[in-house]
């Protein structure tokens, strides 16, 4: 069982499969995509970009940590390709907190091989995206 110092607030049912958060500190968490053969585009085994993306972008908001964050924008850089069976880990480091704005960079690894690297621009808003005005 895995133990985090901070609860988790967000993001709560983003399946593992696609990414599993593995340690949560304020401003801080890391995560894990361990890689599958649904995830694959060709015979060669190379997986798709956007679950690696996905996985990218969950360790950002977790992050943040807020109930209501969104993602705004990002840059990414995909360094390396990533095959069937490998397994990336994602940890995050906070580049600027500013209200309810915030950047968090994203450094995916293999082994110590860096296969991505991306800025997140997230917003903490103050109630659900999708919840309307009443």
């Amino acid at each position: 069982m895995i133990e985090f110092e901070v609860e988790l607030k967000t993001h709560t049912k983003y399946l593992p499969k696609f990414g599993r958060l593995i340690e949560l500190k304020k401003d801080y968490a890391k995560v894990i995509l361990d890689t599958s053969e649904e995830m694959a585009v060709d015979e060669y085994g190379l997986v798709h970009g956007g679950f690696t993306f996905s996985a990218a972008d969950f360790c950002a908001m977790a992050t943040v940590n807020e109930p209501y964050v969104v993602l705004v924008r990002s840059q990414n850089e995909f360094l390396g390709p990533v095959k069937v069976g490998e397994s990336v880990v994602f940890e995050s480091e906070v580049m600027m907190k500013e209200k309810r704005k915030w950047e968090v960079k994203v450094t995916g690894k293999i082994d110590e091989i860096k296969v991505f690297e991306g800025i997140f621009g997230c917003v903490v808003l103050d109630k659900h995206v999708l919840k309307k005005n009443v």
